[in-house]
């Protein structure tokens, strides 16, 4: 059976972390593809960006360096983490329902990570200060 420790807490801002650190390398993976203009991308014309993919994969680097940002944080106790990554969680759902009528899979799952993200970090208490 296990126990809880009250000073260790839920793991839920290690779960964020965790859901921050991946869904930041597979945009990292998404911007190369963008960058590249890769042919397995879908018709991206009636999207926020239009068809310029290198602003896509601009979108793409700088959600990822906000999740990377945000989870070293969170693992490190830091507020700021708690708040660069309600932030990012924030563009992340923007930025699906720009795209759900183009990739309704992804925008989906990025909703449903985002949404995991927001909820972890409210679950969670904040720290008291000293």
């Amino acid at each position: 059976m296990a126990v809880y420790d009250e000073d260790r807490g839920s793991g839920w801002v290690e779960f964020a972390a965790v859901l921050l650190f991946a869904v930041a390398f597979f945009r990292v993976i998404s911007a190369i593809a963008y960058f590249a203009d890769s042919r397995k991308l879908n018709d991206l014309t009636n999207g926020l960006f239009s068809s310029h993919t290198w602003a896509w994969g601009l979108w793409d680097l700088i959600i990822a360096a906000l999740a990377v940002f945000a989870g070293m944080s969170l693992v490190a106790g830091g507020m700021f983490g708690r708040v660069v990554a309600y932030a990012w969680a924030i563009f992340v759902i923007v930025q699906a329902f720009t795209t759900i009528n183009i990739v309704p899979w992804y925008s989906a799952l990025m909703i449903a990570l985002a949404t995991m993200v927001i909820y972890g970090l409210a679950r969670t208490p904040r720290e008291a200060a000293p």
